[in-house]
């Protein structure tokens, strides 16, 4: 099991410190030969997690070409899903999918009999549920496997530190970690980013940010004789332990690219937030959220997000300088459409630039730059990032929670561990949250739950 370190860690030593912060893995694997490719140079694939991310994961990793690549193993724990992933896949992708049944595994330890079939040098695809992040990539770290996880990559303080010492032992070994928050790797974000810190919109002054659409995360009570657990595991939109909620997994491409073109990470966020019309509804979820971020330099960062029916809908960020304004992205995450105006009025008299149409997906080259990292040993590690944007929202979402101010120090600090057995997980498990008498689970409560979010 991980050690956990009892000094708090501060924002200035928030990278520094991850080097010293006691992480051991005692995970044992079980027992089952490698596959060995028929060329030398094939990047075989391990997927963890066989949901539609993780199976538009597999189709992105083929996409990007550089050399020879094939998935060998599979693992969830919902059989069904395992199963239609893999027909599907098989359907699209033909040979490459060299997954016969012996190689799909179910159950909470399928994770490691699915990497135990790689060499260290091969990839395994983390695309679970993120409370279960930090556990699969410290078993991938101890393998000597690169990895590819999807965001959020933590929910909690303590689970953010743990991946925060995790990423150093993997930088250590000189293993690759690409976090999927593709839109840093989109070139008209990174040319729009170019001309802002060449001054085009003057200083930056403020930037906004929204995902606003219908319902997400909604869940009604679970049905008898169905295992809690792995319900709440399916529906990790609707659980903070599982998935850290609507907020961290929608919000946080927003939260990110903002950051990016901000140049830095917010010290603070107050929020607002509340539930609507829920009728029966058992989740966690507010149905919107309002949050101001601040930076260190006193900039702001205003961050919107509803998921509520027949409610105006937009799912865009902007950038505001003295001189100038920016959109970032404006069509969900891609293409991103980024464009410049002068002034702050965003109207086609005042364009001033916009990116050539059309983008190159970026959920394609964060796999062109991740596997062109491992072909030819480039240092490739975005951990730390993926934490940073982790961490961020989930401090965005604490404050709305609780009704506090919580500081970047405070969120990486606190104590709440939304579930601290899941690294001992079975089938027979009890699930980390249990319902009430009355069927319902505990919900934020701003004001009166002041140090934790439920």
């Amino acid at each position: 099991m991980m050690k956990r370190q009892n000094n708090c860690a501060s924002r200035r030593e928030f990278l520094k410190k991850a080097g010293r912060v006691a992480a051991t893995s005692a995970l044992a694997g079980m027992a089952i030969p490698h596959v060995h490719a028929a060329e030398n140079n094939t990047i075989q694939l391990a997927l963890i997690g066989s949901g539609g991310r993780g199976s538009g994961a597999v189709g992105n990793a083929f996409s990007a070409g550089g050399g020879p690549i094939k998935l060998v193993a599979m693992a969830d724990v919902i059989d069904k899903r395992l199963t239609g992933s893999y027909a599907n896949l098989k359907k699209q992708f033909g040979n490459q999918i060299d997954v016969p049944e012996d190689r799909r595994f179910l159950g909470f330890d399928a994770y490691q009999k699915a990497m135990d079939c790689l060499r260290p040098g091969d990839v395994a695809i983390l695309t679970t549920p993120a409370a279960f992040r930090w556990v699969h990539i410290g078993y991938a770290i101890s393998k000597g496997i690169h990895v590819f996880m999807e965001k959020p990559v933590t929910v909690d303080g303590p689970s953010s530190r743990k991946m925060l010492a995790l990423g150093d032992q993997a930088a250590k070994k000189n293993l690759k970690v690409g976090v999927g928050l593709m839109c840093r790797h989109c070139n008209a974000r990174a040319e729009l980013l170019k001309r802002i810190k060449g001054g085009e919109i003057g200083q930056l002054l403020a930037l906004r940010a929204y995902r606003m659409h219908g319902p997400d995360g909604v869940a009604a009570p679970v049905s008898p004789g169905t295992s809690e657990l792995l319900y709440q595991v399916q529906r990790f939109h609707s659980f903070l332990w599982s998935g850290g909620g609507s907020f961290s997994d929608m919000l946080i491409h927003n939260i990110d690219e903002c950051c990016w073109i901000k140049g830095g990470w917010p010290v603070r966020a107050q929020a607002l937030g509340g539930r609507h019309y829920r009728g029966n509804a058992v989740d966690q979820n507010f149905d919107n959220y309002s949050v101001e971020y601040t930076f260190a330099d006193g900039t702001k960062l205003f961050l919107y997000g509803r998921f509520m029916a027949k409610c105006y809908s937009e799912f865009a960020s902007y950038a505001h300088g003295t001189k100038g304004s920016a959109v970032i992205s404006t069509f969900m995450h891609t293409p991103a459409k980024c464009r410049l105006y002068k002034g702050q009025n965003q109207t086609k008299s005042n364009l001033v630039w916009s990116a050539p149409q059309p983008e190159a997906n970026p959920y394609e080259l964060e796999w062109v730059h991740l596997l062109d990292a491992i072909r030819h040993d480039k240092p490739y590690n975005e951990v730390g990032r993926g934490v940073e944007a982790s961490l961020v929202a989930a401090m965005g979402r604490m404050a709305a929670h609780t009704g506090q101010v919580i500081t970047h120090d405070q969120m990486l600090n606190c104590k709440h561990e939304f579930a601290p057995g899941v690294d001992q997980m079975t089938m027979d498990s009890p699930a980390p949250l249990q319902a009430g008498p009355d069927g319902k689970y505990p919900v934020p409560q701003p004001g009166i739950l002041s140090e934790r979010e439920y």
